[in-house]
């Protein structure tokens, strides 16, 4: 079976290695059209550059900046509103834009909990992708950024409770309790993806993400784990799908 086109839209550089860039390189190996779209910082700045390096590494083409400001980080984008900030219709419509030029079967978007950490960036482009979704498929809205495409599944990418004890301890930051981690139940879960045979690739996307390795955010503390931890806390994606087209549309499962 052929693996659907993907196009997954993140808050921050480093955040499509780490949710998502399993499934990224397995769809890149099998031929299938993948892309990325990354809410925060420009061109010109070292993450940006980073990001480049590390879709280039899974597969996934150019980076796709929609410019705005990481919440925290106002030097991310010199002069440009945060994330947050944005008018709603700019920031959705950007995003309908980019579905409507990929035309992706599938988008992957984070979970409404904002994955793990609960960044307020994670939560909002939760949001933004729930909304432009749904919006990419209708014609009288946003006519301007191209010709309407209804993806057929938005796969969100969380953790299950089940995991969060380890994958929480081994990449949280130091004394992080476990309840304090955005995870979602069990029950949730409609897709588990075994991504070990890709997880080189995924491991070193992460890796590209050279300056937060050095302070030590979650690369680094990936970048310190033994082997076979870091397989343990990152050979398995875990999403929950939504449904998008009418039945019987193409199969848009995530594995073949």
């Amino acid at each position: 079976m052929d693996l659907p086109s993907v196009l997954a839209v993140h808050a921050h550089p480093d955040d499509e290695s780490l949710f998502s860039g399993g499934v990224l390189a397995q769809h890149a190996a099998a031929g299938a059209r993948t892309a990325v779209v990354t809410a925060t910082w420009v061109q010109g700045t070292h993450r940006a550059a980073e990001l480049a390096r590390a879709l280039e590494i899974l597969g996934a083409g150019a980076p796709r900046l929609l410019g705005y400001a990481d919440a925290r980080v106002p030097e991310s984008a010199p002069g440009r509103p945060r994330f947050l900030d944005a008018p709603l219709d700019e920031a959705v419509g950007a995003v309908v834009g980019h579905i409507r030029a990929v035309r992706p079967q599938v988008v992957i978007a984070p979970d409404p909990y904002g994955g793990m950490t609960g960044h307020p960036d994670h939560v909002h482009a939760h949001r933004i992708t729930a909304l432009a979704v749904r919006a990419a498929g209708l014609a009288r809205l946003f006519p301007e950024a191209g010709e309407p495409w209804q993806p057929s599944a938005l796969y969100l990418a969380t953790h299950p409770r089940s995991a969060a004890e380890e994958v929480g301890r081994r990449l949280g930051r130091p004394g992080t309790p476990t309840d304090a981690f955005h995870v979602s139940d069990d029950a949730w879960i409609t897709t588990t993806v075994d991504v070990a045979p890709w997880l080189p690739q995924k491991l070193a996307a992460i890796l590209a993400h050279r300056s937060e390795v050095e302070r030590g955010a979650a690369p680094g503390r990936i970048a310190a784990l033994p082997p076979e931890v870091q397989h343990q806390v990152l050979g398995t994606e875990w999403y929950i799908r939504q449904d998008l087209a009418l039945r019987g549309a193409a199969d848009t499962s995530l594995t073949a």
